[in-house]
């Protein structure tokens, strides 16, 4: 690893500050993972969706892509989310997040393209071809749900700027400011959130940038205005910033907690975690365990894409 990408030893001392100040304790960057019961209270009503000012939604569903399991309800996946920018507990987010203001929202794609861009979020709704996909989601956290997202492909935003040849990877920013609660407690951690793909793992077909959720535009504990889907890995809210770089990027967990996230956690389920297994999942709403499948069962699109 080149020296640039160590982790600053005042970051990782900062680290039981960073869990302590989030209520979680002083074990490690995972405990603030580990919350995972689901309350009485996700059967009350929930907040209106955002109104839809395009008129896209709900979008025809792309059949390509099929599930094993039954869709996650509505009420069960709005009201569970990580969004630790807001709150480190999971059935609080929906009520603090809905501060998030997201029109006007601005997409920032730069770095090792021939045409930077700056896109505005309403105008990519209008103009880009929306699909409905449905789609496994796992957390590194062992807990999973099944999603009708809606979207776009990756790839045709990045078409748009042009990569020049020597980019290697994409490095995804969220945003930062107005600083909601969650950023303001824990000031000294690396935020804003970044994480980060290769090349041929952002442009594969999977890879999608999410506008809506059950057929109407994500919420704000859902990660709207757009947020990055990664069905075999990750997803990842709120984005604002798309940077095309050669160089591995530093991402806000691995920086964090590098001895338990590495650049490619969560593709297959036979590398355990350090401190649980990744060989079962717990559907949320049901607590059915199921298997963890390798690459979350998306191999015929990525298993070329590792080396397992």
């Amino acid at each position: 690893m080149p020296e640039r990408e160590a982790t600053p030893e005042s970051v990782y001392l900062e680290r039981r500050k960073f869990l302590k100040a989030l209520g979680i304790g002083s074990l490690s960057a995972g405990l603030l993972l580990a919350g995972c019961d689901f309350r009485s209270s996700d059967a009350e009503s929930l907040p209106p969706p955002p109104r839809d000012p395009t008129g896209r939604y709900p979008t025809s569903r792309n059949l390509r892509f099929s599930l094993d399991r039954p869709v996650t309800k509505e009420a069960i996946a709005a009201r569970y989310n990580n969004f630790y920018e807001f709150s480190s507990d999971k059935d609080n987010v929906a009520a603090r997040a809905k501060s998030l203001r997201m029109s006007p929202w601005n997409l920032r794609a730069s770095g090792l393209v021939s045409k930077p861009r700056t896109f505005d979020v309403d105008d990519l709704l209008r103009t880009m071809a929306l699909e409905e996909r449905l789609y496994r989601h796992r957390c590194v956290e062992a807990w999973a749900m099944a999603v009708p997202w809606t979207g776009f492909p990756l790839a045709a935003l990045l078409k748009q700027v042009e990569p020049r040849p020597e980019t290697r990877y994409v490095r995804f920013t969220t945003f930062d400011h107005p600083k909601p609660p969650g950023m303001r407690l824990s000031f000294w951690a690396p935020w804003p959130y970044r994480e980060g793909l290769t090349m041929a793992e952002a442009t594969n077909d999977l890879a999608i940038l999410a506008t809506g959720i059950y057929g109407h535009p994500l919420p704000p504990q859902h990660g709207g205005p757009i947020r990055l889907v990664v069905p075999w890995r990750y997803d990842f809210k709120s984005i604002v910033g798309i940077t095309l770089t050669a160089e591995r990027p530093a991402t806000f967990w691995n920086t964090m907690s590098p001895e338990e996230y590495d650049f490619q956690a969560n593709v297959n389920p036979a590398k355990p975690h350090p401190r649980w297994s990744q060989k079962t999942e717990r559907m949320l709403g049901t607590n059915e365990r199921r298997k963890t499948l390798l690459y979350n069962g998306y191999g015929e699109w990525v298993e070329g894409l590792y080396k397992v």
